[in-house]
């Protein structure tokens, strides 16, 4: 950043997080440290706060998610302030393999593309974990050899034990409640004094596991030995606290922190915790992204949760286990850490694997073609088959498509090949999308050229950020309605 606003002192630095709490949080945090002593401003953009666009084109920083973004930068040739960035920093880049991947993708695609189309230089800085195929990363966002740092999972501040316990039965809820007793011994063990996080599935594992370590708790000779404030203390903060079950944990040293909390219990949980008045905290796995709460030891009870697409219970992706276990280690104050990961017994040998070997990062893009494609036509940059096809070669699923063209589907590798099974994505793309009536296809066989053009519908749902199924229920449903009236 310093070297943004040294060589390009009028232009724009984006900071991009993959979550609104993180969002928040560097908002805080540069808020206070940049904006004074740089004499720079900063705006946040969020699902929950949207900056007036003179707001926007008179700040320096602006900090926003990927969807926020992407939103925005859809119509770079009409906002100028889109033009004007020279820096764009993506925090968590690895995702990019994730349900959210591919935005990141075309937000970087579009950068490129809008810093060659206005003939200036955009600077894209990616954070991440340890990758194996961090040099394809590299060269797709434009970073040399010398601008690349790939450290081993094992280089930290702080040096972390890492112990895999496996349990039997196939059943989810027994074997999460049998993993509790061997919790609390993991504490007594590894943390009797320091802090402890404790990472759980879902809200209902969170008073589950409280309620376990409060019966552990009340067999020891002082059983709030987790609480370390005196009577009077405790009780003002059980006044200010609304759920009743955090109110009796509280009371024993142990907090809860998940999303059906009221923000002020969660602030107080937060808060309690890095005062260290309180010794545990058992959260969901959205505290490891959204607030920076270390501790000396992570505990991981169950690497699965119950997803309400596929009806059944599935596991962690790696990042969240990596980002969970990462909240291991407080550099001010320990020289080592432990993270504890209760997992089934099957699987025990993978996390083994895994956990201490980079992984390769994957593009998701050809799966979530259609939204994209759209507001590209609907903003004029395609306009044809070859445009499309021009356009992800600006992507990384270009590069891994070479890299890695079986995990694709793709049975040539060469450049031929790849051209061709991007063509044909293209072209499938576009019919889907002609049928949900976002574009119109007219194909010229004279030519062989095949061009495409927005529909009204096409443009509203790129403006409002909407899936092209949406569109085609509208326009369908809608029509029914109106004849019936």
């Amino acid at each position: 950043m310093w070297w943004a606003f040294r060589e390009h002192p009028r232009k724009k630095v984006v900071y991009i997080a993959p979550l609104k709490a993180l969002v928040k949080e560097r908002v805080a945090d540069w808020g206070e440290r940049l904006t004074g002593p740089m004499g720079r401003t900063l705006v946040e953009m969020t699902g929950d706060v949207a900056p007036d666009p003179e707001s926007i084109r008179q700040a320096d920083i602006i900090i926003t998610t990927p969807e926020k973004w992407d939103g925005v930068s859809r119509a770079w040739h009409a906002r100028e302030y889109v033009q004007q960035v020279s820096l764009v920093i993506i925090d968590e880049i690895h995702l990019l393999g994730g349900d959210r991947g591919p935005i990141l993708e075309v937000i970087v695609s579009r950068m490129n593309h809008i810093a060659a189309q206005t003939a200036q230089t955009v600077r894209v800085v990616g954070l991440s974990t340890a990758l194996a195929n961090a040099r394809d990363l590299a060269d797709w966002l434009g970073i040399a050899k010398v601008g690349l740092y790939n450290f081993r999972h094992s280089v930290r501040p702080v040096p972390l034990e890492i112990y895999i316990d496996g349990f039997p039965g196939r059943h989810y809820c027994p074997r999460m409640a049998s993993m509790n007793r061997p919790a609390y011994r993991a504490i007594r063990m590894h943390s009797p004094q320091k802090p402890v996080i404790i990472f759980v599935s879902s809200r209902r594992q969170t008073r589950l596991t409280a309620q376990d370590l409060i019966a552990f708790c009340g067999m020891e000779d002082n059983p709030r030995h987790f609480l370390h404030m005196d009577d009077n203390e405790i009780e003002a903060v059980l006044e200010r606290t609304d759920d009743p079950n955090l109110r009796l944990s509280l009371s024993f040293g142990i907090g809860m922190h998940h999303a059906g909390l009221t923000q002020n219990d969660r602030k107080i949980c937060e808060q309690l915790f890095h005062d260290r008045k309180i010794q545990i905290l058992i959260a969901t796995s959205t505290l490891a992204w959204g607030v920076n709460l270390p501790a000396h030891l992570v505990i991981l009870k169950g690497t699965e949760f119950y997803d309400a697409k596929s009806k059944g219970y599935v596991d962690f992706p790696l990042t969240d286990v990596l980002q969970m276990i990462g909240r291991a280690g407080r550099p001010q104050f320990d020289d080592r850490a432990v993270a504890r990961i209760f997992v089934t017994d099957t699987k025990k040998e993978f996390y083994k694997k895994f956990l201490h070997e980079s992984f390769p990062v994957e593009s998701s893009l050809h799966k979530h073609l259609h939204e994209h494609i759209n507001a590209e036509v609907a903003g004029g940059t395609i306009t044809s088959a070859q445009d499309a096809v021009e356009y992800l070669s600006w992507t990384y699923l270009y590069r891994r498509l070479r890299q890695n063209p079986t995990y694709y589907g793709v049975e040539d590798s060469s450049e031929r090949g790849v051209n061709a099974y991007l063509s044909k994505l293209v072209v499938e793309c576009f019919g889907e999308l002609e049928r949900a009536l976002c574009v119109t296809v007219d194909f010229d066989y004279a030519k062989g050229k095949v061009s495409v053009a927005p529909t009204p519908l096409g443009k509203i749902a790129s403006q409002y950020y909407l899936s092209h199924t949406t569109m085609q229920i509208f326009a369908t449903r809608l029509d029914s309605i109106d004849h019936a009236n």
